[in-house]
């Protein structure tokens, strides 16, 4: 091997293109057919794949003990009607645990998905073994929803079960009824168990279901459902839109001085091994590196001056077209701070594809940044009201950072106020989240949007629809 010849570089913009057109998701699946199918002629078979899907089609199952729900949920459900898309088939199946039924599901969803048509199972498989039979034999889901409810609320439901004779649609005397006169006149008592036999099931669940759980712990989520079936539904419809794309996690977070950016950041790197992009931070490493661009950054320092736009871009663009970068992801803030920025850094090759406003009043604002100081012995931040320090020594020795004045503070914040509606003018499909709580579930609620692409009117209309 010539040790002269450089690793290959790939160019950030590909990784844009990929991202903006899902080509790791569409890969992932076609490649996961392939093993799973071991065609004879492999390209033939991705080209016809190609030639055949043109979007994504549910896989999904439904989980849960007796009574939970399963059934309502599928049938209400846009997803689960065959109906509503053609490509689509739902098998009702846990009401039995027959092995026949078993095989009848999974040779119909095994056909469902060669044609690259979605399916959804309703209690099946019951058991771990038939999991990974199901996984075995290439029926894997896209989304596993997991109903939950405490025992005596499924003894409860399943004594009071209502069918409809003619569309065999499954209500309950006290939780559901028809809002049609004409089907509660027709509706007549569920086959009815022993309570025996009723506990005899839900012990043989709970028997099963760590290891359904174990099955599936990367697809699954488990809902409660112990709550109007119409909020269930719509739970379960939210995860079901969701899609698990293989995306490199572009984040950018802005909002007010002292709504705890810095934090966020820190933690979100901790936790998925992303690039902190402290703009100040990377300015003043350039600087220290000795460079051209070093000095030319170092010299607007010295002076205390702004650095320009165009030479903060160089600078960010450089750090964020890194390897370890745009394969581990990156986090920014502290730029864009206005609307010609946010719009050069949306024609760079360095756009976000994550994008979180950190709301906070002016008082917490202030209240947060002017009452904090530093021990310049030990280099450790304190704060007056939620962090105090430890021994009146060392309260003695604080120091405020000028830029933590309560002038300076206050016109930091003027500026933001002026500039917020640009950026979110540029960012209109921006997460807000609410940055008066402590930083953890702050974190919290932005870790657990990096993952949804499903949208908050997409839930809306769904629920319109509902009623």
């Amino acid at each position: 091997m010539d040790e002269t010849v450089r690793p290959l570089r790939i160019p950030p913009q590909m990784f844009v293109y990929a991202d903006k057109h899902n080509v790791s998701q569409l890969v992932q699946v076609k490649v996961q057919l392939l093993v799973i199918d071991q065609p004879d002629d492999p390209i033939c078979y991705l080209i016809g794949l190609l030639q055949r899907s043109s979007d994504d089609v549910p896989r999904v199952i439904v989980l849960g003990p007796p009574a939970v729900g399963k059934h309502t949920v599928v049938s209400s459900s846009e997803c689960g009607k065959p109906s509503a898309d053609p490509r689509m088939l739902v098998y009702v199946s846990s009401s039995s645990s027959s092995s026949y039924v078993f095989l009848f599901c999974f040779f119909q969803a095994k056909k469902l998905s060669a044609d690259l048509r979605g399916w959804v199972l309703e209690g099946i498989p019951q058991t771990r073994l038939q999991a990974l039979s199901l996984q075995a034999g290439g029926v894997i889901p896209e989304h596993v929803v997991m109903l939950e409810a405490p025992d005596d609320v499924l003894m409860e439901r399943s004594c009071g079960r209502l069918v409809d004779a003619i569309t065999g649609d499954v209500y309950h005397r006290t939780f559901i009824l028809p809002d049609d006169d004409i089907i509660t006149k027709r509706l007549e008592k569920g086959r009815s168990l022993t309570d025996q036999q009723r506990l005899a099931k839900l012990h043989r669940y709970r028997c099963e279901v760590t290891g359904l759980r174990s099955a599936y712990q990367h697809m699954l989520k488990v809902i409660d459902s112990d709550q109007p079936h119409a909020d269930v539904y719509l739970q379960v419809l939210a995860f079901v839109r969701t899609r698990q794309r293989s995306r490199t996690p572009r984040i950018l977070l802005l909002g007010p001085p002292g709504s705890g950016k810095s934090r966020q950041a820190q933690l979100l790197s901790e936790k998925y091994r992303m690039v902190d992009g402290t703009c100040g931070r990377l300015l003043r490493s350039v600087a220290a590196a000795g460079s051209t661009r070093g000095a030319e950054v170092q010299a607007y320092l010295d002076d205390g001056r702004p650095v320009p736009d165009s030479l903060l871009l160089q600078v960010l663009e450089d750090r964020l077209s890194r390897p370890d970068c745009t394969h581990g992801g990156w986090i920014l803030h502290g730029f864009p701070c206005d609307l010609q920025q946010a719009r050069s850094l949306q024609e760079s090759h360095q756009q976000p594809n994550r994008v979180f406003f950190l709301e906070l009043t002016d008082d917490v604002c202030l209240e947060r940044l002017s009452l904090r100081a530093t021990d310049p012995v030990s280099g450790q931040s304190f704060h007056h009201v939620t962090r105090p320090a430890p021994s009146s020594e060392v309260q003695h020795r604080l120091k405020t950072r000028p830029e933590d004045s309560m002038e300076s503070v206050t016109q930091r914040l003027k500026q933001y106020r002026v500039h917020s509606a640009a950026l979110q003018s540029v960012y209109p499909e921006a997460i807000h989240i609410d940055a008066d709580q402590d930083p953890h579930s702050v974190f919290e609620a932005v870790a657990s949007r990096l993952t949804s692409d499903q949208l908050i009117s997409q839930i809306n209309n769904s629920f319109a629809q509902l009623h």
